[in-house]
């Protein structure tokens, strides 16, 4: 690699001669020298082959090279300025981007609240949020295109590393005003023979119910498959029928005129945050990860 014509420090002598004048004036504000001074900028003449100052008896004036390459090196400094104020701000935790990646029902249930809390103490943290499935979340977070991943129920991507956050039990979400939420909670057989609207069987939580069913000796029979939690409350809101979904979706203004009553035998969904494998999680991530927790514990989801 060829060698810089300017380094560093012979620019910094540079910039402080063009603003104060004189060699000594700016040696005495670097804290050096004179000969010193005068030694960085003979050099730095020497590599450009030419020069910066004339020398007149005890005073300089600077060549028309120099008077060129003035703007220059103040916009260098200003840029290395700002670089170490950014460089500062990542290592407050004030500045960067975090790229959230999570399935729709903890994009709409957990994340609002955590990225209006992280962002009320790191404002200069850009916030991107993706809704994404679940084997997208894990790629992403694998990929390293997402810095924190949410997803509900076990995954085997060997790019992430899962940790626990919080549970929610499993119920149904019907009308307030249904004959069934006069009940305090809700069991197979007291749902055969009402229509049903859930998730797809081969995601955590329909797989779930479809356990659940399983073990009570009741078939079941969805008259409504849906893919996002949010479709299901719609549903209901529209009378269609009882949706079976856990916590996470019962809640926000969907929920509004609904209830919510547990499903029994008890089953729960897990909600889990994804970390890239093989990348350290940055400080945005880390932090980001203690609102999570914070906001399931705000709601009861422990």
């Amino acid at each position: 690699m060829a060698q810089p014509l300017f380094s560093l420090r012979e620019l910094d002598v540079f910039r402080r001669v063009m603003e104060l004048g004189s060699i000594t004036a700016a040696a005495h504000s670097l804290r050096i020298s004179q000969p010193a001074a005068s030694r960085l900028i003979q050099q730095a003449e020497a590599r450009l082959g030419f020069p910066l100052f004339l020398r007149q008896k005890k005073r300089i004036a600077p060549t028309s090279e120099a008077q060129a390459l003035f703007p220059e090196a103040i916009g260098a400094f200003a840029a290395l300025d700002s670089v170490q104020r950014f460089a500062a701000e990542l290592k407050a935790g004030l500045s960067g981007r975090l790229t959230i990646a999570a399935i729709p029902a903890l994009a709409n249930a957990l994340v609002p609240t955590a990225v209006q809390q992280f962002r009320a103490a790191h404002a200069g943290v850009a916030v991107k949020v993706l809704a994404v499935s679940a084997h997208d979340c894990g790629t992403l977070v694998s990929d390293q295109r997402a810095d924190i991943g949410l997803i509900i129920g076990p995954m085997t991507n060997a790019g992430v590393v899962m940790d626990e956050l919080c549970s929610s039990e499993i119920g149904c979400v019907l009308p307030a005003r249904h004959a069934l939420a006069k009940k305090k909670e809700l069991r197979p057989a007291d749902l055969r023979d009402q229509p049903l609207i859930g998730l797809s069987p081969h995601l955590p939580l329909g797989l779930q119910v479809g356990r659940t069913f399983a073990e009570a000796n009741i078939p079941l029979r969805l008259a409504m498959e849906v893919t996002q939690s949010t479709i299901a409350l719609g549903l209901v809101r529209a009378r269609a029928g009882i949706a079976l979904l856990d916590g996470f979706a019962f809640h926000g203004p969907l929920s509004t005129g609904l209830t919510f009553r547990p499903l029994k035998p008890a089953s729960s969904s897990t909600a889990r945050i994804l970390l890239p494998r093989h990348r350290p999680a940055g400080r945005p991530a880390q932090e980001f990860s203690a609102y999570l927790q914070a906001a399931a514990e705000e709601r009861g989801w422990v």
